[in-house]
């Protein structure tokens, strides 16, 4: 057999850990793992890795390509999108099918993500979680109709009120749904009357410009919702996922839930272990416009934390590319500003600092939050695994290079980054999807409109959802 591709030399790190094997490639699949001493078979191409780490391609459980809220559309297609996440390591993203407004039906939103993937050229897997807003007499029909397309996830909001919120009532029926087909509901669990509250407070003062972002968003919002929401769950006995926890307590309350036996799982961003509150207070606050806000320094300590000890299980991006004049024409307003940062390129490289660099975690525990406990809580059965038989999606880098983070150098359809100016490792020396190199020597190689809608299994079907008990520090 003549092999697409052998790359030699590499240290192979997976969740589970590292082994140096030769790794070839056939047919877009890893076809062998070959020891080190043995003779090489023929291949089209043979990278020499040697010196370099191989991890499974990651998988951005959390990423908004194409998004559409209210007036505010995001500035990317897929193909740029997707070119961006490539170029940081990132082979497959999940999207969401949102409704633009309310004319839009839920299944109706997910049928025309699904068309634009390769519409707009989609570069590498594309997955899709679903989203409720209203419930109608129609809603349990549709949602049967998403699970046949293999969409077994339902993204709702529990603030955003007239636009992407779900009503409680809303929420405990997609949940009793999701019991009875098998699926997952994905929360963006923040405490709207707090918040509408709490920003009325601050308008009052004078105080709801973007500086004030962190204090019309109080962490109390997001920890009395997330306890709420694991109510629901479980009274309905739905597995829930919690998207960019941002406070210790936040991660704490799923993390007791779990230990008591419900399907729980809790997402971190890098932004939220690599940013603090003070940002507000810089010369651009609206490069830090995200909801849930920056929190304290404190609250930063408290998550690397909860990452250190195994309490987080995945580190997406929520990627979103508006650029600064959209962000800047309401900042004397944080209730009419469109929030999200761009982040699907530099998912990789913010994440491996925060927890290899800086907190000198193994990289394995990188790996799992990266690529591994996303594919497999998500239901991507060929994804997250160096392995026979698994998709050949790799990543492979340096784990001594560093580069300082500058908007212009990235490809996110974005003027600004979070992390402008800061020291990063982990950047992809080179990346294969599906068995092509993408990024050969750091330099894009375009695949053309080649990625693909692919379906999730159902929730039972997903092997390892459950993480194994927490770590317990030593000392």
């Amino acid at each position: 057999m003549i092999f697409d591709l052998l790359i030699t030399g590499a240290t192979i790190v997976n969740a589970d850990g590292a082994v140096n094997a030769t790794i070839a490639v056939q047919g877009g699949t890893v076809a062998g793992l070959l020891a080190p001493d043995t003779a090489l078979p023929d291949a089209v191409r043979t990278i020499d890795a040697t010196g370099l780490i191989a991890i499974p391609g990651g998988v951005d459980g959390h990423c908004h390509a194409e998004q559409v809220t209210g007036k505010y559309r995001s500035l990317d297609t897929y193909a740029s999108t997707t070119s961006a996440a490539l170029r940081g390591g990132t082979t497959t993203i999940l999207d969401f099918g949102i409704p633009a407004d309310a004319s839009e039906r839920p299944i109706d939103a997910l049928q025309r993500k699904i068309r634009l993937i390769s519409e707009n050229g989609a570069r590498c897997d594309v997955a899709l979680h679903g989203s409720v807003i209203t419930w109608d007499d129609t809603t349990s029909a549709q949602l049967e109709q998403m699970a046949k397309l293999g969409v077994h996830s339902v993204k709702m909001y529990t603030t955003n009120r007239g636009s992407t919120m779900s009503d409680d009532d809303t929420i405990v029926r997609v949940m009793h749904e999701m019991a009875r087909l098998d699926g997952l509901a994905y929360i963006h669990s923040e405490h709207d009357g707090i918040i509408v509250d709490r920003t009325a407070a601050c308008a009052d003062r004078g105080q709801v410009g973007i500086a004030h972002l962190h204090e019309s968003r109080p962490r109390i919002s997001e920890d009395a919702s997330v306890r709420e929401i694991l109510a629901i769950a479980e009274y309905t006995g739905s597995p829930v996922y919690f998207v960019h926890q941002s406070t210790p307590d936040a991660v704490d309350a799923v993390a007791a839930a779990r230990a008591r036996g419900m399907h729980a799982y809790s997402e971190i961003c890098p932004h939220y272990l690599l940013r603090d509150d003070s940002v507000y207070s810089s010369a651009s606050p609206e490069m830090f416009a995200c909801c849930p806000p920056m929190r304290s320094a404190e609250d930063v300590a408290g998550l690397r934390e909860r990452v250190r000890r195994g309490l987080v299980d995945t580190l997406s991006s929520d990627h979103t590319s508006y650029d600064l004049a959209q962000k800047r024409e309401h900042s004397d307003d944080v209730r009419h500003m469109p929030h999200g940062l761009p982040g699907a390129e530099t998912r990789m490289a913010a994440g491996y600092t925060a927890m290899v660099i800086q907190e000198e975690q193994p990289i394995e525990d990188f790996v799992a939050m990266f690529s591994a406990t996303p594919a497999r809580v998500n239901g991507l059965h060929r994804k997250g695994v160096v392995a026979v038989g698994f998709d050949a999606d790799l990543v492979l880098f340096d784990p001594e290079e560093r580069r300082v983070v500058h908007a212009e150098d990235l490809h996110q359809d974005s003027d600004f980054t979070p992390f402008e100016g800061l020291e990063l490792g982990g950047w992809a020396r080179y990346v294969v999807s599906a068995g092509r190199v993408v990024v050969d020597e750091g330099a894009f190689a375009d695949p053309g409109p080649v990625g693909r809608f692919v379906g999730q299994a159902p929730f039972s079907e997903r092997p390892g959802v459950t993480r194994p008990a927490a770590r317990v520090p030593v000392g």
